[in-house]
């Protein structure tokens, strides 16, 4: 039941990442990719956790040029 309610809750703050101001919306995105990642290893969806690396690496990457 707390892995469900761990992919729920990335599903939150992935989704209330685009409600944030234009500042937080790449970290809302970043925690929420991580939390991902971290239900991707819980459950062994080996495509979860490579996507949301990507997702994660991709805002870090934008994060740090603006």
């Amino acid at each position: 039941m707390v892995i469900e309610y761990l992919g729920w809750t990335a599903t939150a703050v992935f989704v209330g990442s685009y409600f944030c101001r234009p500042a937080a919306l790449k970290p809302m995105q970043m925690l929420g990719a991580l939390m991902w990642v971290a239900y991707g290893l819980l459950i062994g969806a080996s495509p979860v956790v490579a996507a949301n690396l990507l997702v994660f690496g991709a805002a870090a990457w934008t994060l740090t040029r603006s």
